[in-house]
């Protein structure tokens, strides 16, 4: 076993117990391949250290490069090599939800993102994210997240391809030259039932448009279709709760609860593709919408 300077493991696992979550770091000072070294200095067998690499959950910092998540158990470190693991035998154990892929256009593609899907991964892990996902699926090709849905949202999503077309596609958000367009279901109507709402998220400017649909049922629940013209974090769920109106199963900003979960869901792309000059106009499927969302009447591609 090489010689290794290990910080002990946080939330440590006792032989006997199950496995619970810790964190720990390891200083290599002896080549060695690391799925041996890992299964040494860790509580961890070697088909765990091998499951939790395939899921992301180990990080190489070697010299100044970045650091990077190292899936591969027969790699073989080098003295001066720092290695992080993030074990979440919860997270790890999870079987993602399943995404669908809706155009390829070879430096990019759109595709469907479902409730209970991150966009991307975490340092614990990223085999429940979509842009796993899409690197898995489309074996060979890079991938470039361009922008994000929050985890209990649904809808579509662009990854690109290639650094030419991130570059382009990137740019055209934030110029504001793709228009992306969202169905949700606020907890009750706003005033007025068509407008703008224009305030400050963490700190910069926001803007998002919205027009109310047909109201839920008997409630005092109604749709609503939004236009995001920026982009921040949680901005259309900030937005309402800051009215009044919290989308529905919206817990962390006061919404209701919901069988439904999150009801919001990005419905419709469009925009000019940066690299051949034709139109993409993408609406979400209504064979892939949840039924709160086929309630209210969203046309199908």
């Amino acid at each position: 076993m090489p010689d290794v300077k290990s910080t002990p493991a946080k939330d440590a696992n006792n032989a006997s117990e199950p496995l619970k979550r810790f964190e720990q770091t390891i200083e290599i000072s002896e080549n060695g391949a690391a799925v041996d070294i890992l299964s040494g200095e860790t509580v961890l067998s070697k088909q765990k250290v091998k499951d939790a690499m395939l899921k992301g959950a180990v990080w190489l910092k070697r010299g100044r490069k970045p650091r990077k998540r190292l899936r591969r158990a027969k790699t073989s470190l080098l003295a001066g090599d720092v290695l992080e693991v993030f074990y979440d035998p919860r997270l790890l154990g999870s079987e993602p939800p399943t995404a669908t892929l809706l155009q390829d256009f070879n430096e990019y593609s759109v595709w469907y993102k479902p409730p209970g899907l991150l966009s991307q991964g975490t340092q614990w892990g990223d085999h429940c994210s979509l842009l796993r996902i899409a690197e898995q699926t489309l074996s060979g090709r890079k991938v470039f997240l361009l922008h994000r849905l929050d985890r209990e949202a649904c809808g579509l999503i662009v990854i690109a391809h290639s650094p030419k077309a991130a570059a382009k596609l990137g740019e055209m958000l934030k110029k504001r030259t793709i228009s992306k367009r969202y169905r949700a279901v606020l907890s009750a109507s706003p005033e007025p039932t068509d407008g703008v709402l224009r305030m400050k998220v963490d700190g910069q400017e926001a803007e998002t448009r919205y027009r109310t649909l047909l109201p839920v049922s008997d409630t005092d629940r109604v749709g609503v279709e939004i236009d995001l013209i920026t982009g921040r974090k949680h901005q259309i769920r900030r937005h309402f709760s800051s009215i009044g109106c919290p989308l529905v199963g919206d817990r962390d900003y006061g919404g209701p609860a919901s069988t439904d979960g999150l009801c919001l869901a990005a419905v419709e792309l469009n925009f000019k593709c940066p690299l051949t000059g034709k139109a993409r106009d993408i609406a979400l499927p209504s064979e892939l919408m949840p039924v709160w969302l086929s309630s209210l009447g969203v046309a199908s591609s």
